[in-house]
């Protein structure tokens, strides 16, 4: 749940994000920048320049491989980014243990990450950044053993237990469209469940500052937070689209596999995950660009969702995703690409 939205932030986008701890992550084409909030009010950045491997590497930018090249492309980026934010958080709490609270006032309202020359803060910065590390790395195995657990062993073992009690239910099509209900309502059990936490709801609403953002930003209208605010929180290219794609999508592939014994379909339904978000990919790259067409509507339980995964931002949550993507924007120039949306 914490990195695959950053899809929406993948390489074949042209500007796209991700929320993360209390701040917004954006990247252009050649570039990603990051800007977190803390405790204090001062607005914490930093940016780099990104390398595109499907200019190096032609085949990664074949249709149906470049959705899962730009899966795992975005989630390392979002593993970066979130463990920045780990980082400024985690550094905070030391700060505040070893030399107590400090005034917001004398604090400017922006710093790089890389300007501070204190060689205490420097130092508590190297033991965040280390505990971050794993933190974000035992996080990330906790979450991929539980997308696994949830998403696929939990829906098929369900079905195949309905299975004996009524063997009617064991043919291909009754059986892949009782696993794929099962999974699509854990999913969106989860999704509400987690909302109800304040920490998640205020990612959620980081989440809809940098939709009002991309949105301001595709129409060419300043990157102010009085025109940003104007904005819808929904967006085609949400993350939250891809993942309800997906698990539609999956229904109909796991109708076409012909195996019934029940570790059989799961190892397939393992090895099958990558064809099936590249081709999720497509269909959302597809309907973002052609909003009225029939990919669209398969898009539209997605964006129906984000009236969960995104909520309206406050004007200092806007400000960090703005101040994020001024920063990508100013990398992106020095490559030589200013983007003009058409």
């Amino acid at each position: 749940m914490q990195l695959l939205p950053a899809l929406e932030s993948g390489e074949e986008t042209l500007v796209g994000g991700q929320a993360v701890l209390e701040g917004v992550m954006m990247r252009s084409p050649h570039a990603w920048a990051i800007a977190c909030r803390k405790p204090s009010g001062e607005v914490v950045t930093m940016s780099e320049h990104l390398e595109r491997p499907s200019e190096k590497h032609k085949w990664m930018g074949w249709p149906i491989v470049r959705g899962v090249m730009t899966l795992g492309y975005a989630m390392n980026l979002g593993y970066r980014a979130l463990r920045f934010s780990a980082n400024v958080a985690i550094e905070d709490v030391m700060q505040s243990e070893n030399h107590g609270t400090t005034d917001a006032s004398s604090v400017p309202p922006v710093r790089s990450a890389a300007e501070s020359a204190d060689p205490a803060k420097a130092e508590t910065r190297e033991k965040a950044a280390a505990l971050s590390n794993w933190l974000a790395v035992g996080n990330l195995l906790l979450s991929l053993g539980f997308f696994i657990f949830m998403y696929k062993y939990i829906p098929l073992l369900a079905a195949t237990e309905l299975k004996r009690i009524d063997p009617a239910l064991g043919g291909r099509i009754v059986f892949n469209l009782i696993d794929g209900g099962v999974r699509l309502g854990l999913f969106l059990a989860f999704i509400w469940g987690v909302s109800l936490w304040k920490d998640i709801r205020r990612v959620y609403e980081y989440h809809g500052a940098e939709h009002k953002t991309v949105y301001a930003f595709e129409d060419g209208k300043p990157l102010e937070t009085a025109e940003v605010q104007k904005y819808s929180t929904y967006h085609p290219r949400c993350g939250t689209s891809f993942l309800m794609t997906v698990m539609l999508i999956s229904i109909g592939f796991y109708m076409l596999i012909p195996f019934t014994t029940f570790w059989a379909r799961f190892a397939s339904r393992l090895v099958l995950l990558p064809i099936i978000a590249g081709v999720s990919y497509e269909i959302i790259r597809f309907a973002a660009k052609h909003r009225g067409s029939l990919f669209a509507l398969m898009t539209a339980p997605g964006l129906w969702l984000q009236r969960i995964t995104t909520q309206p931002p406050s004007d200092e949550q806007a400000l960090c995703a703005i101040a994020a993507l001024d920063h990508a924007m100013a990398l992106e120039k020095e490559r030589g690409g200013e983007l003009v949306i058409a």
